[in-house]
């Protein structure tokens, strides 16, 4: 596996700086769209640790946010920094990534014709949707586990097992608050209309279990008609850490 130096100088291939400053009043009314959007709904339905993340981090309305002021918020509580991207890494490098708490994040924003759906992940995706969750030192240590597992999937069947823990946790989990499901999965959290689904009648909540997890199937073009809720994040580095143990043997 690789160590947390040779991601920062070899694997971060798509590396480049945000230049925070060249961002358009156009670019910053997108974002000032979408968190106005998201938020006047997620106050009631988000889980109270992506809310509070999202403070934490200095997430505001009023313009993108600057990565360099995000991680100097991030990096001392959690050892995490978001790691501005030029496009998709490949999964060796995303993973070791993981491993080394960066987060590689995309830069570009959607364009306002495009502000109801993008078919890639742009920064409100993967800022507003997934970096709040990384100022939770339980979510961070997951994250941090399950980049270190998914590196070592050799086989089909290893892939596609961290490729349904990766979906139904990071990307679609909703947790247990006060008895009801709250989203944190960032295509839950950057998403109304999912999010809606995920929250709906039509949509199978099970109580969320590896065994459960790894057995379910999905689709990345249509709403998700089963999800699994946790208890609690603990519950997710105990899943992955189940998992290392079932590669090794």
């Amino acid at each position: 596996m690789l160590t947390a130096d040779e991601v920062e100088t070899k694997t971060i291939s798509q590396a480049v700086q945000q230049n925070w400053e060249r961002y358009t009043s156009a670019d910053h009314e997108v974002w000032q769209i979408l968190y106005a959007r998201r938020m006047e709904q997620l106050e009631s339905t988000a889980s109270r640790i992506f809310l509070d993340g999202a403070k934490l981090i200095g997430l505001e309305q009023n313009e993108i946010p600057n990565l360099d002021e995000v991680n100097r918020r991030l990096g001392p509580r959690t050892g995490w920094n978001a790691v501005p991207v030029g496009g998709f890494l490949p999964a060796k490098e995303f993973f070791a990534s993981l491993s080394a708490r960066r987060f590689p994040t995309t830069v570009t924003i959607r364009s306002r014709e495009s502000i109801d759906y993008v078919p890639e992940p742009d920064i409100f995706h993967d800022v507003f949707g997934h970096v709040p969750l990384h100022s939770d030192p339980p979510f961070a240590d997951f994250l941090q586990k399950f980049g270190q597992t998914a590196a070592m999937a050799r086989t089909p069947e290893e892939v596609e097992m961290m490729a349904r823990l990766f979906w139904f946790t990071i990307e679609f989990g909703l947790i247990d608050e006060n008895s009801k499901p709250k989203i944190y999965g960032s295509g839950l959290i950057s998403s109304s209309g999912d999010a809606a689904n995920a929250l709906g009648p039509t949509c199978n909540r099970r109580p969320f279990t590896l065994d459960g997890v790894i057995s379910q199937s999905f689709r990345i073009d249509q709403l998700q008609d089963t999800l699994f809720v946790v208890d609690a994040f603990d519950q997710l580095y105990e899943a992955v850490d189940a998992i290392t143990e079932r590669m090794a043997s």
